[in-house]
């Protein structure tokens, strides 16, 4: 005999094959409420047969294997699991207690064994509801009846759904039941595939979990969320998230960030919708007045909104000085639609700057050297005075051009607020920049007063020698004579 022949037991001595075999074939005794495995061997129209050992085989309806979708999830030699329901007319599997075949024992078995059941949500009370499963009463905490805040609790009454017990005692007295626990449940079955769709730049279903002053937490399944952030629910501002999306909606959002350190993961739905900014370079333009509503309010201006997602700045340098502390605080009040002229345009930089002008004033026109104006003295610095002239337009009069004596206090001179006469001297193309002059109008005006000076005279000497020339003309004529 060879050495490996000798090395094998003898394992029909040691093993009663006969036994065995008539064990094997001896049928299985289950009870109701038993947990039991088995494989599929057939596949009929309304049933599923499973082999559960022995001579015994056992049903499942159809509906329980079937997904969502309706598409059946188990195929034949397919290991399935399910606990005994009945026993009466063959072993009868399931995966959840139907709701008008469970009884008190029934439900107990389904307690221990874990077994979902199914249940009609009978009325709303304090702090939960009612829940009539087969003849039993259950009771469902309304944080359980699903996984967020419910906002309307009569949305859930009369209709049926599967739950998990989570509390039998009393002999079935006292029966508390959780649909949430089975969300979780699936939830946390799908996570792992989930996460791998939550990638950024991917567009994704979900559904508005939560809403909060920041923002909106969306479910995007497998008990997975992300935040919305009020910031990046649409290109025009949103002032409160609630006005935009509500507990339960169902949105597709796309993903922005992934920080899986911190858990956190950022979505949006602004990027969803077309950039306004897209078509804003042929839209406005300096020089243009528009209608608008004023957005805020901050300490170095106003912003207002042209169009939805277009937001345009007024800043304080446009508003008309009056002498009193940020005027422009007065002078608009949020969500107050005004009239506004654009005078600057930065598409690449999402920018505009405009004026907000007096409601049936005549847009504004351009400056040139030479114009003589009436401004607003705007404030003064230690090398002259700044003349408001219009909306976004500052010009500078330097001491040397205030045509006052030297060591004049120029802020009692020309008050903030006061009106002041000036000429404009130069613009600068590229930084439009403006001076302004007082002594101009005085030389001005000397030089009127010197040209209408030199008229008079050189009337006056023409008339002197008109006369002078009818006397020798006469004296002439007499000596003639």
């Amino acid at each position: 005999m060879a050495a490996d022949d000798e090395a094998l037991p003898n394992l029909a001595g040691d093993v009663d094959f006969a036994a065995l075999f008539e064990a094997s074939a001896e049928p299985r005794v289950f009870k109701t409420g038993q947990a039991v495995e088995g494989v599929v061997v057939l596949i009929g129209r309304d049933v599923v047969f499973i082999d559960v050992g022995g001579k015994s085989e056992a049903t499942m309806d159809i509906p329980e294997l079937r997904d969502d979708e309706g598409e059946l999830t188990v195929a034949l030699g397919d290991t399935v699991e399910g606990v005994v329901v009945s026993t009466g007319d063959g072993v009868k599997l399931s995966r959840k207690l139907a709701q008008k075949a469970a009884n008190r024992r029934q439900l107990e078995d389904a307690y221990h064994a874990g077994l979902p059941v199914e249940g009609r949500v009978e009325e709303a009370n304090k702090g939960g509801y009612d829940v009539r499963i087969g003849g039993q009463r259950a009771f469902c905490p309304i944080s359980q009846i699903e996984r967020g805040f419910t906002t309307d609790p009569e949305e859930h009454v009369g209709q049926i759904y599967t739950f998990k017990i989570t509390e039998y005692a009393e002999d079935g007295r006292n029966v508390v039941v959780s649909r949430r626990a089975l969300i979780e449940d699936v939830e946390r079955e799908q996570e792992a595939d989930v996460r791998k769709t939550i990638v950024p730049g991917a567009d994704l279903p979900g559904r508005v979990a939560s809403v909060r002053p920041y923002g909106a937490f969306v479910d995007l399944g497998g008990g997975i969320q992300g935040l919305l952030h009020v910031s990046e629910m649409g290109w025009s501002r949103v002032s409160d998230p609630a006005t935009v999306v509500q507990p339960g909606d169902e949105i597709t959002v796309r993903v922005l960030g992934v920080d899986n350190e911190q858990g956190k993961i950022s979505l949006g739905t602004r990027q969803l919708q077309p950039d306004p900014w897209a078509r804003a370079g042929n839209t406005y333009a300096a020089g243009q007045r528009h209608r608008a509503t004023v957005t805020r309010i901050a300490d170095f201006g106003v912003f207002v909104e042209i169009e939805p997602g277009i937001e345009a700045l007024a800043h304080l340098s446009t508003f008309p000085p009056s002498g009193r502390r940020d005027p422009w605080r007065d002078s608009v009040t949020v969500d107050e639609p005004v009239d506004v002229d654009i005078l600057s345009v930065d598409v690449d930089k999402k920018r505009i700057g405009v004026a907000v002008a007096a409601e049936g004033s005549a847009p504004a026109v351009a400056l040139a050297a030479g114009a003589r104006v009436t401004g607003t003295v705007h404030g003064h610095e230690r090398y002259g005075v700044f003349v408001f002239l219009g909306p976004g337009r500052i010009g500078l009069l330097p001491n040397e051009e205030t045509d006052t004596p030297h060591g004049t206090d120029l802020t009692k001179r020309f008050p903030i607020g006061s009106d002041i006469v000036v000429v404009v001297l130069e613009i600068d193309a590229e930084t439009q920049r403006i001076r302004l002059s007082r002594k101009a109008i005085r030389t001005a005006e000397e030089r009127d007063d010197a040209e209408a000076y030199a008229s008079r005279q050189d009337a006056a000497q023409e008339n002197s020698f008109g006369s002078m020339a009818d006397k020798l003309r006469a004296a002439f004529n007499q000596t003639d004579t």
